[in-house]
């Protein structure tokens, strides 16, 4: 008759970076990562939201305006999700645990004026914007010029898509 064994649980084993950081500098690096690429899918979700239900005299527009953005949006959250793991870190493993770590909020309106979605897009690209400066701040602190480098990149894209929303509502 055949024993059965328990299953144990598997653990990870400690990721071995080339980088040498800290145990410290890893847990603060991943920390802001994920809660930046939580706020990456909230608003790239946002952002394909007000896409399909783009409406008015401006649809044309705006819908393949949002629709590159959310593109662009996406684009990132890879790259960010890597970067935790190079350093050595976990990411976000869920719609879950993106929900517990977001800080730009869901919009579930059922009808919403396109001029209101653009400026409520704005101010989200506005806020991950300071998010992002201050994931600077950390990568910064800990020496980690790789982060910084691509954190750079994403507040200009961040940036410039806060200034084509912005414009479109004046």
């Amino acid at each position: 008759m055949p024993t059965l064994s328990v299953a144990k649980e598997k653990i990870a084993p400690k990721l071995r970076t080339p980088d040498d950081f800290s145990s410290e500098d890893v847990q603060n690096l991943s920390s802001v990562l994920n809660a930046v690429l939580a706020d990456v899918f909230a608003l790239y979700l946002k952002t394909k939201n007000f896409h399909w239900h783009m409406s008015g005299p401006h649809f044309r527009d705006y819908h393949l305006m949002l629709d590159e953005q959310s593109d662009h949006i996406f684009a990132i959250s890879d790259a960010i999700a890597e970067r935790v793991r190079k350093i050595g870190g976990t990411t976000i493993r869920s719609v879950g645990h993106i929900a517990r770590l977001q800080r730009i909020a869901d919009n579930d309106a059922e009808f919403v004026e396109a001029t209101d979605m653009l400026r409520e897009l704005h101010k989200d690209n506005k806020s991950l914007v300071e998010s992002l400066r201050a994931a600077h701040e950390v990568a910064d602190k800990a020496d980690d010029y790789a982060t910084t480098s691509l954190i750079e990149v994403w507040i200009d894209e961040a940036e410039r898509r806060a200034w084509f929303l912005f414009e479109a509502t004046r």
